[in-house]
């Protein structure tokens, strides 16, 4: 197997995303995203010096704050490769 970003075999979506990553993807501030890492409403994963972002904890999150709202649905956005 070849190495890929995803560490999923068939499969071409990541599951995490690093912060700049994730404040673009969703167009909320840098110190939101920590303030909701720390809250436990986003959850990440530290990898040595790395912050990875758990896209289905972010998705969900987004979902919760649209259903809240009633905006429309996520479904088909996905990070740039």
């Amino acid at each position: 197997m070849t190495g890929t970003r995803t560490g999923g075999v068939g499969t071409s979506d990541p599951i995490s995303v690093r912060i700049p990553e994730a404040i673009r993807l969703t167009g909320i501030s840098r110190s939101r995203l920590y303030e909701l890492m720390k809250s436990g409403d986003v959850e990440y994963a530290k990898v040595g010096a790395s912050t990875l972002i758990l896209l289905d904890s972010l998705r969900r999150f987004v979902e919760n704050q649209r259903a809240a709202s009633g905006s429309a649905s996520l479904d088909g956005i996905s990070p740039s490769q």
